[in-house]
């Protein structure tokens, strides 16, 4: 992540001089893109640190969740990085403005360059973390601009057509659109302690049953996530009243981590109670 901020934040400097000089929005909202990808690999970086740190007394559940909470912070600044784009796409289209091909067409390809350099630098991480998932996302929509700066510096060098400049920028607002939606929703559907995919209430439910005799019934259930990586659940359960309280809850538990995956699990269990039978 720090080499990525490292290598985005050095080129941005040059892609925005080279916008400002060949007058190409393409090549400027691309500047204004990686600027805020410095700043959300930057933020990703600072979470990786932050989430190393032991639990306290204060934050038991450690450091984790705050990754999440920059994922959700970067998949809503690329919202509003669309929504420049998209606004001063539509200025720029009652107001043509000259655009230099030559140029353009040049720095947008050492920028597509470096935005893969960065992309597979990022990757090489965990890939199904949902922060360095934001953060590629932030780097793939900086690819995408570059990509599209390229074709809009084609065609007005082969034709001259310059509204190829602000519809090249558009199609890559919209495609950032896109990507933005799903890491917000996933990153807020943990921060509302939404349940994790697979961990369906009524499943784990069912699974008992069917798994441990001694069950009668399950409930209490709750799953939620600390990150992706770290699924959480409680449960209560009624057993038979000859069967072993503590014996059943370390079953319960063995069966959530092998079957489910979860590593965290609080569970009560409390016998049956047994019907009291007064003296006539």
């Amino acid at each position: 992540m720090a080499l990525a901020a490292v290598l985005t934040g050095t080129f941005m400097v040059v892609e925005l001089i080279g916008g400002i000089l060949s007058g190409s929005l393409a090549l400027m909202a691309d500047a204004g893109h990686m600027l805020t990808d410095f700043a959300a690999l930057s933020l990703a970086w600072l979470a990786f640190r932050i989430a190393k740190r032991p639990a306290d007394w204060k934050h038991t559940f450690g450091f984790d969740r705050f990754s999440v909470v920059v994922a959700f912070v970067n998949g809503l600044s690329l919202f509003v990085i669309a929504g420049m784009i998209v606004w001063e796409a539509i200025k720029r289209f009652g107001k043509p403005v000259e655009v230099m091909g030559q140029p353009m067409l040049i720095v947008a390809s050492l920028g597509l360059l470096v935005n893969i350099v960065v992309f597979f630098v990022i990757i090489g991480g965990d890939k199904e973390n949902l922060n360095v998932r934001s953060a590629a996302l932030h780097v793939l929509g900086d690819l995408l601009g570059s990509v599209a700066a390229i074709g809009a510096a084609l065609v007005i060098l082969l034709t001259g057509w310059m509204p190829a400049d602000l519809l090249m920028s558009v199609l890559v607002a919209v495609i950032i659109l896109r990507s933005a939606w799903y890491v917000v929703l996933e990153a807020g559907h943990i921060l509302m302690e939404g349940a994790p995919k697979g961990l369906d209430r009524r499943t784990i439910s069912a699974d008992m049953h069917e798994q441990f005799e001694q069950i009668l019934h399950v409930d209490h259930i709750h799953a939620w996530s600390i990150s992706q990586e770290r699924p959480m659940v409680t449960l209560e359960a009624i057993i038979h009243e000859d069967f072993d309280i503590e014996g059943t809850a370390k079953d319960i538990k063995a069966r959530l981590h092998d079957r489910f995956g979860v590593d965290h699990a609080t569970v009560a269990v409390k016998r049956k109670q047994r019907p009291n039978h007064k003296k006539g």
